[in-house]
């Protein structure tokens, strides 16, 4: 839905999140014309070797959990040091890292939550990684 909404500037309420899918678009961002290829993995990635082709193919990434699902919250610290470590080489420094942010998804979802915003915060500050919460 995160993905959609970016793309369509609407949001989609049925959609099956289960199902991969890579989106094609094109934006102007600070005057320049931008070409993305968005890979939306939908988290259902069983294999190691799976995840880490996905990550190797990456150029930037949205690590996004859900607030209402302490196990996703749980992932986000294994697939930001994973994104590190695959992307790291002794001929790339720390800024020529690709882009990475934590994303809370559902924050509508108050009596549902199960992971407080704070935690997005200390996690965010711990790996130096930007963090968002959205809806």
């Amino acid at each position: 839905a995160l993905t959609v909404r970016f793309i369509t500037r609407r949001f989609i309420g049925d959609y099956d999140p289960t199902l991969e899918m890579i989106y094609r678009h094109v934006a102007v961002i600070d005057g320049e014309m931008v070409h993305f290829e968005i890979l939306d993995t939908a988290g259902q990635e069983e294999d190691s070797l799976q995840i880490e082709e996905k990550i190797k193919w990456g150029d930037g990434f949205a690590v996004v959990y859900s607030v209402t699902d302490r196990c996703s919250f749980d992932e986000v610290m294994r697939l930001c040091f994973l994104i590190n470590h695959l992307h790291a080489s002794p001929k790339r420094s720390a800024a020529e890292q690709p882009p990475v942010v934590i994303v809370g998804n559902k924050k509508d979802l108050q009596f549902d939550r199960m992971v407080s915003t704070e935690d997005g915060e200390n996690l965010s500050k711990a790996l130096k990684i930007p963090f968002y919460e959205i809806s």
